[in-house]
């Protein structure tokens, strides 16, 4: 049905806004099966950028599931990064970011964390809390390589800061002196 309402939009004048959502549900109705692919050939049939990107910030603003999140940071990153505010960019890259760690947690435990899948920060601070300790050096070591050269609202020091931080509360131990009596 998408792809005839498709053509139809070739053959007769479709107001902008109408195109855009219609594009915007297949392109959503794709990334809910999954198939990627014939989400990217969608993005690359569509001849204007301004309604190429509307589509791909409403889809992801639309918060679809943790692939389709990851697929549509990378796609507005890639194609449309001098087009976005510099906020913007930084709220999609810590997208990007956050799906990126949480594809490296175990699968039942993503779900737990998926709120957080903007915040990758917070998320990281969520796995301390929780003594992820096997989860937060991958998580780490996965952010440290997508940091690399890049400007998004916190850097590699602000990561070994929050690092430091759970470590010292690791290492205090509180204990009451108790005096010997003879």
């Amino acid at each position: 049905d998408y792809e005839l309402c498709e053509e139809w939009g070739h053959l007769y004048p479709v107001p902008r806004e109408d195109l855009i959502n219609l594009h915007r549900e297949h392109l959503l109705h794709l990334l809910e099966l999954g198939d990627l692919e014939k989400a990217l050939q969608l993005l690359q049939r569509i001849e204007d950028p301004g309604i190429c990107l509307a589509i791909s910030e409403q889809s992801l603003d639309q918060h679809p599931n943790l692939a389709a999140s990851h697929f549509l940071a990378d796609y507005l990153t890639a194609h449309f990064y001098a087009n976005l505010t510099t906020a913007r960019r930084n709220e999609i890259q810590a997208l990007y970011m956050g799906s990126k760690v949480l594809l490296t947690l175990p699968e039942l435990s993503r779900v737990n964390y998926f709120h957080l899948s903007s915040r990758p920060l917070l998320m990281l601070e969520q796995l301390l809390m929780n003594m992820k300790v096997d989860w937060v050096a991958v998580a780490v070591q996965t952010l440290h390589q997508l940091l690399a050269g890049q400007e998004i609202g916190f850097t590699v020091e602000d990561i070994d800061n929050l690092l430091s931080k759970y470590a010292e509360k690791a290492l205090n131990f509180p204990f009451a002196l108790k005096e010997k009596r003879s």
